[in-house]
């Protein structure tokens, strides 16, 4: 077993007309706060996902993502220009979403080249996967479908259950559990009406994963699989911190799914204390009590799905060569 993120090259490497093991192109979007774990996230799970085959990491961003000085000299120092990526001929992409600011995607001010890498990923990849607010983007994109806003924050770990026999989902079991922080949704009928293979969906947090067969395979998943156990804790957190600071007029709702009773009885207890008497910051927020209580139930079945993709691309890398 080999797992390696390569390091940004000095210029355009070379690539073999077919090369052993797989390459990997991960488009990391995500904001400033988020993009370190982010790409952490990605790693840990190819990384338990690649089994005895060889698996090379890139990692690049679209440039145009609006970012702070920190942020932007990491991407400087340790990203690969995304021009360079997509001309290295990886065979697969993993394209993650943004923190939307448009009300509507395709006024984003980096959807000129968040186009252009899905462009690339869904006629020159052998398989690619796009995450949330990427999924949404690429529906829209080729199959003109709308995401559609939820009245209320699609927030926890749901559980999906397999729809169809797929290579995608073999060996995944009936349910599989999926964490989801979204805003936005897009319909069963819109997908399946565009042709779309829905894989899994639940009834309180609709579809879950799901796939389009063209020149490539493209994975999709309304979720994020690849959350490390503390993620939506984080997230849970930074919203209470936002109620605090007056950007949110509504406390926010605690993510379905996912606290067990002892958490529930913590937040609930801070929850109270601060409709009493609104705390001028985070610090009494009971973090590391709730953190303790948490248990991951769904890191298992992300790396059996992640396994099958690799799975997937290594058949097809090696039938083409046969072919050749």
């Amino acid at each position: 077993m080999a797992f390696e993120v390569e390091a940004r090259p000095d210029g355009l490497p070379a690539v073999a007309a077919v090369s052993a093991g797989l390459d990997i192109g991960l488009v990391n979007n995500m904001p400033d706060s988020a993009l370190e774990g982010t790409e952490a996230q990605f790693t840990a799970l190819l990384r338990a996902a690649c089994g005895e085959r060889t698996v090379r990491l890139r990692v690049a961003s679209l440039p145009d993502l609006p970012r702070g000085e920190e942020a932007r000299a990491l991407i400087e120092a340790r990203y690969w220009p995304l021009d360079t990526l997509l001309a290295s001929k990886p065979d697969a992409l993993i394209i993650t979403g943004t923190e939307p600011k448009a009300g509507v995607l395709s006024d984003e001010p980096y959807w000129r080249q968040l186009t252009g890498v899905m462009d690339h990923a869904a006629t020159r990849t052998i398989s690619s996967i796009f995450s949330c607010l990427a999924a949404h983007a690429v529906a829209l994109h080729l199959d003109a479908i709308t995401r559609q806003r939820l009245e209320t924050k699609r927030f926890g770990v749901y559980s999906e259950r397999i729809q169809v026999e797929h290579p995608l989902t073999a060996n995944l079991g009936e349910v599989v559990r999926t964490p989801h922080s979204r805003w936005n949704d897009l319909s069963a009928d819109a997908l399946l009406d565009a042709g779309y293979t829905i894989l899994s969906a639940s009834p309180d947090g609709g579809v879950g994963t799901f796939c389009r067969q063209g020149a490539s395979l493209l994975l999709l998943f309304q979720g994020h699989p690849e959350y490390e156990e503390r993620t939506l804790l984080k997230e849970y957190q930074r919203d209470v911190g936002r109620y605090i600071s007056g950007e949110y007029r509504q406390y926010p709702l605690t993510p379905q799914g996912y606290f067990g009773s002892e958490a529930v009885a913590l937040l609930g207890d801070f929850e109270r204390g601060c409709r009493a008497a609104p705390p001028k910051s985070l610090a009494a927020f009971p973090f590391k009590e709730v953190a303790r209580t948490l248990k991951n139930d769904w890191t298992a079945h992300a790396v059996g799905i992640y396994r099958n993709w690799l799975d997937f691309i290594e058949t097809r890398k090696r039938n083409a060569a046969r072919a050749a």
